[in-house]
């Protein structure tokens, strides 16, 4: 009897500290995400109280700007400072993970830091609307980082993550979002897909549509194949990580055998929501997609807004379809230039805006760097509080323009899908621009004139008759496009057909993650594209 009792003791013991071995994890987990959400609910309040009197707000965040010693406010600061030239087009990729300020979250404690401020509202956004988003392992992220990893958007709360950091960090941005969708595959009870840009979702699911028996077979057997772009020491390192799962497998199998419309929410039927931390631009196109096909049914989330890589704004609405931005007075020290100015424009502030009405961003977010032109233009949707709410409009160096014309990157959008409802069957992918100053000789002696690359599906070929409709979709909606047209002085638009799969490599081409350019300014980026036209 001692020794059956002596092996009971031994197995009760076991599964003891088996049991508490578990449990710690999910008890830390919960005590800090309520006391996170707790900490985003006293940085909500803040924000609410700032935005009673902005104009306060930011010539404090001005002072703080100028260092100690600095007289004057804001009037005596844009007389020191002429408006400063546009920044760099790209958008910074995203801060590395910070260290966590765990003083930041007692109660009476504040950090300036707009990276933790954006992060504590996000958190509690997202849970009040959302209120399983927050659980242990639910999320999954698909944000390709070469180099170091990147904060994602929930970063002061790690245990939210599924995904190994290292599977990001890959120098091949398709290798990675193929490790992190196989990562993401494993965990059936997600609740949350996190990407850091709406193309880098719409990729990794292309890649799903394309290698799912390969991604079936990694889960099944737990070990992932050699491929390009996967060092064998980060292979073996994230290797470790994996189990075998064929049950997991069997369910992908099964699923996209299928098809792939409505493939997210039947994969994870407990998602909830997704989160795109860039959605809007640009990247509406790969949004817009994605909820007409593989996330049917799915809420679409796009928390910050961030330009010239500062952290400018935050939307407080996670359930609303278009995202739109509270600017966060206490941020950066934001200018606004009018767009419809009869003269030399003056900057306006934050308490100086008018709904309805769209303005160029001019920002001052770090010492030293003054009233930088971001070439963002916003429009102005309401207020909270005095705080205005914004909708990211264009981008003024994807304006088209090869005779002083300028046609704005949305309204020529608006014009490629009007012309795309005159071609029956056929739905656009994507497509870039090119204005002929780029190609040089390679035009030929032509007048200057845009060339448009499309990938579609649904047609296979154009006739000249269906391509011209472009040309003259823009001619209707641009009288001065039509004027230069008729005089000859601009030459007509020429389109080509490119391959499937020949925008994923443009965008692993641009070397960074950042939103799709619509017009390309670079001639290797050109010569790409012109190298899988297909018609």
């Amino acid at each position: 009897m001692l020794p059956a009792v002596a092996v009971a003791a031994v197995v009760a013991v076991a599964v003891t500290v088996t049991v508490v071995a578990v449990a710690v994890p999910a008890l830390r987990h919960r005590l800090f995400r309520s006391a996170l959400r707790r900490a985003g609910g006293r940085y909500r309040r803040r924000l609410e109280a700032l935005g009673r009197d902005v104009r306060l707000s930011q010539e404090r965040r001005l002072r703080r700007l100028l260092g100690t010693g600095t007289a004057g406010g804001s009037e005596q600061f844009q007389e020191r400072h002429p408006l400063g030239q546009p920044c760099g087009e790209e958008e910074a990729p995203g801060d590395a993970v910070p260290p966590p300020r765990l003083w930041a979250l007692l109660p009476g404690c504040w950090d300036p830091d707009p990276r933790l401020q954006g992060s504590l509202l996000y958190l509690d956004a997202l849970g009040a609307a959302f209120p399983r988003a927050l659980s242990r392992r639910g999320t999954a992220v698909l944000h390709w980082t070469p180099g170091c990893p990147r904060a994602p958007a929930g970063w002061p709360l790690p245990t939210l993550y599924c995904t190994p950091a290292a599977a990001g960090t890959l120098r091949s941005r398709a290798a990675a979002l193929r490790l992190q969708l196989l990562f993401a595959l494993r965990q059936r009870a997600l609740h949350v897909l996190e990407a850091g840009l709406a193309a880098e979702l719409h990729d990794a699911l292309l890649a799903l549509r394309t290698e799912w028996p390969q991604l079936a077979q990694e889960l099944a057997l737990g070990r992932l194949s050699p491929q390009p772009g996967l060092p064998e020491g980060v292979r073996g390192q994230l290797q470790a990580l994996l189990t075998p799962d064929a049950a997991r497998a069997a369910e992908l199998r099964a699923e996209c055998a299928r098809g792939f419309e409505g493939i997210v929410l039947r994969l994870w039927p407990q998602l909830e929501v997704v989160v795109v931390r860039t959605a809007h631009g640009a990247e509406r196109l790969y949004r817009d997609s994605l909820c007409q096909t593989d996330c049917q049914g799915l809420p679409f989330y796009c928390p910050f807004y961030q330009a010239a890589g500062a952290l400018l704004g935050i939307n407080l609405w996670p359930v609303e379809p278009a995202p739109q931005f509270l600017l966060c007075p206490d941020w950066a020290f934001c200018e606004f230039l009018p767009c419809l100015a009869t003269k030399e424009p003056r900057t306006v502030l934050l308490d100086e805006l008018w709904e309805g009405r769209e303005y160029g961003l001019v920002v001052t977010a770090q010492p030293g760097e003054y009233r930088c032109r971001t070439g963002e233009v916003l429009k102005v949707t309401g207020f909270h509080k005095q705080c205005p709410v914004v909708e990211p409009v264009r981008r003024e160096s994807q304006t088209l323009s090869v005779r002083g014309e300028s046609i704005p990157e949305e309204q020529f959008c608006q014009s490629l899908g009007r012309t795309l409802r005159m071609w029956p069957g056929a739905r656009l992918i994507d497509y870039v621009c090119v204005e002929s100053s780029l190609l040089g000789d390679s035009s030929g002696p032509c007048a200057p004139h845009y060339e448009v690359f499309m990938e579609l599906q649904g047609l296979r070929d154009l006739s000249e008759g269906q391509r011209y409709r472009l040309d003259q979709c823009l001619q209707e909606d641009f009288p001065i496009y039509k004027s230069f047209r008729f005089k000859g002085s601009i030459g007509p638009l020429r389109l080509h057909l490119v391959r499937p799969g020949s925008f994923t490599r443009l965008r692993e081409a641009l070397g960074s993650p950042m939103p799709m350019p619509r017009v390309l300014r670079q001639e290797k980026l050109l010569r790409l594209i012109q190298g899988s036209v297909i018609s």
